[in-house]
């Protein structure tokens, strides 16, 4: 079976997208209350479905637009608080997928790719969580997809017709979290190095171009087509009824959440650095207290060691092995990077959360590299050291009942995971 899906990308990725889908919808239910930030976002997620007031500024609307989706399909209640998430985590792993075919053009290392997304725990308990982060990684990774898809037209045309789709994604990433940004600048960056390759092998041709699209019309849409899908997704916010948004106030409403994403925030007990998140020095309790029925529960945003620190070798190895290998390893970097100089107070393990997305494609493009002849089956073990201990952390993963109160110590390996 697993042989015959070697030459069937489109029915492995259906596969992998059930599967994902199914995992993160088992017991979505619990636990029954709110989980950490979920009290600030589903309250927002709340008003505007009900389009009363401004809620919860200090991020655009489109995540909150989303949790509220799944709100008004499965009422407001715990599925629906999360049923959006549990879509953005299977639209993540495709995007993996997605990624990785594009690249590599062999779906045993796609697939490794986005069972290792899966895998990971950020993503799965993200997928679980009315919270912003699994709809940043979703439209963040599709973006990119979608720009290495536009980057290998053949003809005009298909060019600008993908990279207009890779950049309404783009968009709508900055209008979850401002942190896509810098995603949106490294875009441009690639296009840029991109062209300038062209120029350099194609010295024949006058100007910088790919698909057959100018350097500059290619940045134009980009820039153009994303600000624009940005600003649409606030649409709602005209339509409160207090205190509604107007397009005299729209940008100096952008202004307003930057005062706030980059006030001085009190010290916080969950609080990390950048250089903390790579070895999970710092994992987060989302939950751990006794659910409505009584039931001691608990959610901890933790990583999977095996991939997490296996990663961190993967990126070792891929900055000197092959350019795709380099390439993804050089995003891993620049996407932890970035939390050096955005200027934020306090930092949290969730930043986190697209770099170990990015960490997946990594391993998956230095396995593709390296495990060939003897090492070849060495993904697959790796694999299953991912899922052991996926399995292991699984209870205080998915907010399974605990014995009692002391029930999370056997997860706790070092005391900064208390």
């Amino acid at each position: 079976m697993i042989a015959r899906l070697r030459d069937h990308p489109m029915l492995t990725a259906l596969l992998l997208a059930l599967a994902a889908q199914l995992l993160f919808t088992i017991h979505l239910g619990q636990p029954a209350r709110l989980v950490f930030d979920e009290s600030h976002y589903v309250a927002a997620a709340r008003v505007l479905l009900a389009l009363e007031q401004p809620w919860n500024t200090e991020h655009p609307l489109l995540g909150k637009a989303l949790i509220a989706l799944g709100i008004a399909g499965f009422g407001d209640n715990p599925v629906g608080w999360r049923a959006a998430s549990t879509l953005a985590g299977t639209l993540s792993v495709l995007a993996i997928y997605a990624l990785l075919w594009l690249t590599y053009r062999r779906v045993r290392t796609a697939a490794l790719g986005a069972l290792l997304a899966m895998l990971n725990q950020l993503l799965f308990v993200h997928a679980r969580t009315g919270m912003l982060e699994a709809f940043l990684g979703a439209f963040v990774m599709l973006a990119a997809a979608a720009l290495l898809w536009a980057l290998q037209a053949r003809r005009p045309r298909v060019a600008a017709i993908r990279l207009g789709v890779a950049a309404i994604l783009w968009g709508l990433a900055v209008a979850v979290k401002w942190a896509a940004i810098p995603y949106v600048a490294m875009a441009c960056a690639v296009l840029v190095a991109c062209a300038v390759q062209d120029r350099t092998l194609r010295t024949r041709r006058p100007g910088a171009r790919f698909g057959g699209m100018p350097l500059t019309a290619s940045l134009a849409l980009l820039g153009g087509v994303s600000i624009a899908t940005y600003l649409l997704t606030f649409a709602p916010a005209f339509f409160y009824a207090r205190d509604p948004l107007t397009l005299a106030r729209l940008i100096p409403f952008q202004l307003d959440m930057y005062r706030q994403q980059t006030q001085i925030l009190a010290p916080h007990t969950y609080q990390s650095r950048w250089w903390q998140w790579p070895l999970i020095l710092r994992p987060i309790w989302y939950f751990y207290e006794p659910d409505t029925d009584g039931v001691q529960r608990g959610v901890l945003l933790v990583g999977n060691p095996a991939i997490m620190w296996g990663g961190l070798i993967a990126v070792a190895a891929g900055l000197w092995a092959g350019a795709r290998e380099r390439w993804l390893a050089l995003a891993w970097i620049a996407s932890l990077a970035i939390w050096i100089v955005i200027p934020k107070s306090l930092g949290f393990y969730y930043y986190y959360h697209l770099s170990a997305l990015i960490l997946c494609a990594v391993l998956a493009g230095v396995f593709h590299r390296f495990a060939r002849g003897r090492r070849r089956e060495i993904d697959f073990l790796f694999v299953a050291l991912s899922a052991v201990l996926f399995a292991w952390f699984y209870p205080i993963l998915s907010g399974a009942a605990l014995p009692d109160a002391r029930g999370f110590e056997k997860w706790m390996w070092f005391d900064s995971w208390r």
